[in-house]
């Protein structure tokens, strides 16, 4: 039988794609409205805010912090421009340049000439020579007498008795003596004999004075 029209029938099945009802028969909450929202919404748009303004106000100080820098800088170049130069610097460089230094003077020495080469007459003088004296006193010319007797040529005799070391005041001293010790002089008579000899008359004087006479 049929249902009325208008009735509705509770045994028809309800499209999948209608919502049911709970069976608490209360239905879903729904979303919450936006303006129970504002509390999240607010404070996140307030934490943009402040960093857009720290943001700003970070390039604000950094513009003013370059700008004072500058301004500190131009001001303070002109204070170094008019600082005086160094002096110490020069007086330093003086003090380390070394004086100039005279050069020492080169002393040069000659070297000594080489000593001739004596003839075999020439060696043979020299040593009678010496054989004489170590015996007898001579006078430089009674000696060259002597080695002419010898049979030296008179070059090799006088260069024989030029070359030997003899001191001829001693000599005439030691011929005084010789004289005395066999006869007797005065003063006068000595100095002539030591001349006859052939001394000198200052060594003649010299050797008679060493008498006592």
């Amino acid at each position: 039988m049929q249902p009325p029209t208008g009735q509705w029938d509770q045994t028809q099945q309800i499209p999948h794609h209608v919502a049911q009802p709970s069976p608490t028969g209360s239905t879903a909450p729904s979303a919450r409205p936006w303006f129970k929202r504002k509390r999240i919404v607010i404070p996140a748009a307030v934490l943009a805010v402040g960093i857009i303004g720290s943001a700003a106000g970070g390039g604000a100080s950094s513009d003013r912090a370059t700008s004072a820098a500058g301004s500190s800088t131009s001001s303070s170049a002109p204070i170094s421009s008019v600082v005086p130069p160094p002096v110490v610097a020069d007086v330093v460089d003086e003090a380390a340049t070394p004086a100039p230094t005279t050069p020492a003077p080169v002393v040069t020495t000659q070297a000594p000439a080489p000593t001739p080469e004596l003839t075999a007459g020439q060696q043979n003088a020299q040593r009678k020579a010496q054989d004489y004296l170590s015996f007898t006193a001579f006078s430089r010319s009674s000696l060259i007498d002597q080695l002419e007797y010898e049979g030296f040529s008179v070059e090799d005799a006088t260069f024989a008795v030029d070359t030997i070391t003899v001191d001829w005041n001693q000599q005439a001293a030691e011929k005084a003596e010789e004289y005395l010790s066999f006869t007797s002089f005065s003063r006068s008579g000595l100095v002539d004999q030591l001349v006859f000899e052939g001394f000198t008359a200052e060594q003649a004087e010299f050797g008679v004075s060493q008498t006592g006479l």
